[in-house]
């Protein structure tokens, strides 16, 4: 398995320029609690590689603490899909950076 540990100032910067989609993982009760804005929530307990979009945009992954997005990048690749990536940190490291979120 490829994969590519980011850093919260790399998704920032990947965000901020649209180029990708962050998907968080975490289940929907974490994800209302606190997400970073402009991710896309799809549960790692209910996940599919099917469900993620489709329209050339770079796909990364995100859960609390880095775990999670592992297995999601594990299924992705095994589906065949190229991605590859995830914010190492999760959400933890996002909010010990001092990036913002939404509640």
């Amino acid at each position: 398995m490829s994969v590519r540990h980011l850093t919260p100032a790399e998704v920032q910067a990947a965000l901020d320029s649209g180029a990708i989609h962050l998907i968080d993982v975490r289940e929907v009760y974490e994800y209302e609690r606190v997400r970073v804005a402009g991710s896309l929530n799809l549960p790692l307990s209910t996940f599919h590689p099917a469900e993620l979009p489709q329209d050339g945009k770079e796909i990364i992954f995100m859960c609390a603490g880095g775990v999670r997005s592992l297995r999601a990048i594990e299924a992705a690749q095994a589906f065949g899909l190229t991605a590859d990536a995830h914010l190492a940190p999760g959400i933890n490291g996002w909010i010990a950076a001092g990036l913002p979120v939404e509640a």
